[in-house]
């Protein structure tokens, strides 16, 4: 019993566990992705972002002082191979790129439709493959589902609310199989970011309002506190196989 004591003792705890270790933020240009970025680094991280628009990513590395930035659409296994090529070794891999792909079975364009799946499932697929050995033996992964998982709706978001499923499902097969490195899941809910804002257009507002009423907690998520939780996943090393909903109690209503 002392010994096990001893041991976990000697682990680090909370923030100080991301204290120079690597993190590479797909996603991290914005959002919630970028909230990571942020808040990891100023935990002691070495950061690293990777973006899909070049001067956002660059720009993005400059403002906050980040350690470093790629571009790479995470649909492109080639591109994101490339991206990662050089770096040497990573401690907590953040896997948060994704669009919100919406279009009913009957009608929508298929392609589009797989897109869902593209860039969530086989991006991280891509994107752990291509890092192999230099993921850490004691990494930890984290992936980004969304309340849609739990609570479809009939408006075209049944291929996403599957996708996101899916992420949750795959991070517990993914923690058995490459343990003993850590994988979970970030669920949530709606969250006051640009990918919203690029979502619903001029119709945010409203909808946003309407969205309010129905909440627990009348507001949105931030990226901020999203972001946090991500770093929860990073530093609590005792995380593994879950899914975290942060979502101010949307799926009880």
């Amino acid at each position: 019993m002392s010994q096990m004591s001893s041991t976990a003792q000697s682990l680090p705890f909370g923030l100080a566990a991301l204290r120079d270790r690597t993190v590479v933020v797909l996603g991290g240009t914005s959002g919630i992705g970028l909230s990571t970025a942020i808040q990891a680094k100023a935990a002691g991280a070495k950061v690293i972002v990777v973006g899909i628009n070049r001067d956002r990513a660059a720009q993005a590395a400059t403002e906050h002082g980040f350690d470093g930035w790629r571009a790479a659409d995470v649909t492109n296994g080639q591109a994101i191979e490339a991206a990662l090529a050089d770096i040497p070794h990573v401690d907590h891999l953040v896997l948060l790129a994704g669009t919100f792909v919406a279009g009913k079975v009957m009608d929508a364009d298929v392609a589009y439709l797989r897109r869902a799946f593209e860039e969530r499932i086989w991006a991280a697929v891509t994107t752990i493959r291509a890092l192999g050995d230099r993921l850490a033996s004691d990494a930890s992964i984290t992936l980004i589902s969304g309340m849609l998982a739990d609570r479809p709706n009939a408006y075209g978001t049944a291929i996403l609310a599957a996708a996101s499923a899916a992420m949750e499902a795959f991070a517990r097969g993914l923690a058995l199989e490459l343990a003993p490195r850590r994988v979970n899941t970030l669920s949530p809910g709606t969250t006051d970011t640009p990918l919203l804002q690029r979502t619903l257009g001029d119709g945010r507002d409203a909808y946003v309002a309407g969205l309010k009423e129905k909440l627990p907690l009348h507001r949105l998520g931030t990226p901020e506190e999203a972001g946090a939780a991500v770093v929860f996943l990073m530093s609590n090393g005792f995380m593994n196989g879950e899914t975290l909903h942060i979502d101010g109690g949307a799926r009880l209503v």
